[in-house]
Order: structure tokens, then sequence, then C-alpha cells
């Protein structure tokens, strides 16, 4: 794999998509085999059995392990927030950047409570992105470098990686790159964000739908969306799942904007995703129908909307669960408890 600092070009990007490694299917059937034979009966823990075992698929070993989680937050400003699409002003982004590295933030206190490191990655927030209802987000240059910059943030030794975002505006970024992705209405895919009321929900719909418009012309390339509609934060993140892909490492995407920056790779490649878990189904409408259209349950829906990866660390919490039942419990023949009947 080329080395992040040295991908100068969309290129590049999509000569790495032609090379991504499969799952560990020795690891995949020594975890489901552990799991018949564990004291309990098959399926009764449900997603927490699968979750052990894509671990274990993933990190290509059994047990699997979350002792090290990692945390990548990655923080953005929007040339569109201008026009008002959110309840915040822009230079909100730059002071919740500043709360999470004083540790003030919600996300701070799930990585706390998850023994998680947490790395906030600024990426030029003094520069927000082109207004994409006039012009591009990104050249095919800042687009790139954002993508490399996010496969910097996969370390070796991580157990999973937990992403997030912080933008103010990219709520209408991810509705625009759906929207754009996945065609049907702009209303379709925009939410409240950070809590506007209905008029102005109406004058965001209005941006998107513009947005779309304007890029037409690129709508069958996923990483042009990405480069026209996008954000740095978004790119950022697409870059990593890729990094994550690369070096086998199991991905916890966070909500709506984390998960429409994963979309685009799965436009490019239905199976670009397979080693991650979307972690909550966020309360902005859009998620639930791009979560539907990219075929990925959510492990919880709390109807959370924070960003900033505070899903991702209440499903990491869910990993450590999953992880303690498969690596803990006693087997049948351990406990010397009778398994199931063979004739059941």
């Amino acid at each position: 794999m080329a080395a992040a600092e040295d991908i100068g070009s969309l290129e590049e990007i999509r000569d790495l998509l032609k090379a991504l490694p499969e799952a560990d299917a020795e690891a995949e059937e020594i975890a489901r085999e552990r799991q018949a034979q564990l004291t309990k009966p098959a399926g009764s823990l449900g997603r927490l059995e699968e979750l052990a075992v894509w671990l274990a698929t993933w990190q290509g070993r059994n047990p699997p392990s979350v002792d090290r989680p990692y945390t990548a937050v990655f923080a953005g400003n929007h040339g569109i927030a201008a026009k008002g699409v959110s309840a915040y002003p822009p230079e909100v982004t730059a002071q919740m950047v500043q709360n999470f590295i004083e540790g003030g933030a919600a996300v701070n206190q799930l990585c706390s409570l998850a023994n998680a490191d947490l790395r906030v990655y600024e990426m030029a927030l003094e520069e927000p992105t082109g207004d994409i209802s006039e012009e591009p987000a990104m050249s095919e240059e800042d687009c790139a470098r954002a993508m490399a910059y996010g496969m910097m943030a996969v370390e070796s030794g991580i157990d999973v990686l937990a992403l997030g975002e912080m933008g103010i505006g990219n709520t209408t970024s991810a509705a625009a790159l759906c929207h754009g992705l996945f065609g049907g209405a702009a209303a379709d895919w925009v939410g409240a964000g950070t809590g506007i009321d209905e008029a102005r929900r109406a004058e965001k719909t209005a941006l998107v739908e513009k947005a779309v418009a304007l890029h037409k012309g690129v709508l069958d390339d996923p990483l042009q969306v990405l480069r026209c509609l996008g954000g740095r934060e978004l790119a950022a993140i697409a870059g990593a799942i890729l990094a994550a892909r690369m070096a086998r490492t199991p991905v916890m995407l966070d909500g709506y904007a984390c998960t429409a920056a994963a979309a685009v790779l799965h436009a490019l490649d239905p199976k670009a995703l397979d080693h991650c878990q979307v972690s909550h189904m966020s309360a902005e409408p859009g998620h639930k129908r791009l979560l539907a259209r990219i075929g990925m349950r959510p492990l919880v829906d709390l109807d959370m909307r924070l960003g900033e990866a505070s899903g991702a660390m209440v499903a990491v919490l869910l990993l450590k669960a999953a992880v303690a039942c498969h690596s803990g419990m006693a087997t049948f023949a351990d406990a010397g408890v009778s398994g199931p009947s063979e004739n059941e």
C-alpha cells in the first residue's frame, strides 16, 4: 500500500480500492466454533455473538480483544455554513475542538469509560471548504490530501477504530452526498441537524437540491461526489475507513455524517465496508434511509444526533460486552453442563 503521506490524487485512492484485503476466514471459523460450545442456547446472546465473531474475523485472532480502542474525531469547516444551515455559527467547530482537548465533551466521558484513546484531527478550520451550492467543496488535490490525512490516523496495534466528526454545516454536506449518490428527493435526506426550525430546514433542503443540481455532471463518480459535495472531515473519514481495511482493523462508524462518508466507499465497492459496523441509528431522518440503501443495521437506536463519535463509543462498550462473554464464558465441556440434545 502506498504511504498515506505520498497520496496526492484520487486515482491513487482508486488503485487502493482495487486491492481490498478479505477477512480472515480461519479466525471466523474458530470463533464460530467457540460460540457453539459456550454454556448458552445457540444464538441466545443475539448480536453480541455476531459482534465477537466479526471482531475475531477482522482482527485475525481468537479470542478477539477490545483492550485498545482508538477514537479519531475529524473536524472541518464548511462554506455552506455561512448560509445559516445550522443553529450554531461556524466558529463553534473550533470551540468544540478545544472542548475535546480540554476533556469537556460527551465523547471524552465515553472514551474514559471505555478506556479508549481519543485524538482530534483539525483540518484547516480557518479555511472553510467551498460553498457546495455555488462551487465544489474541494479541489481534487485537496480531497485526496484530506483522505490521506485520514488514512494516517490508523495506527498499528489498534483493536477497533471508532470514527466521528465535528463540523458546523456537515449534516448539509452529508445530505448532499446521500442525495448525489442515491437520488430521491433532497427532502428525503435533510433533517434538523443541530436543531433548526422548519423554515430553515426548508432553506437547507433547497440548498442541498441546488448543490446536487450544480454538480450533476459528476454524480456517476462517487469520489467526485465526495470532492464536490463533501467536506475535509468527511473525506478524512473515508480515508481512515480505507486504511483500516488495508490494515484489517475493525471500524465502528458513528451517525449520519460519518455513515454518509462511508457510503462513498460503498458506492465504489459494496464490500468496502465489510470491516465496519454502524453504531447507532441517528435521529436524523436521512440516516435510516441511508442504512437501508447500503444494507447495514445499527447496533442501537437511542435517538442520538450529537456526532463527535459519541454513538460509536457507546457501541464500543457493547463490543467489550461481546468479547467478555465470548472469551470468559465456560464451554459445556469445561463446566460439565450437558449440551443440546442431538434430536433438537
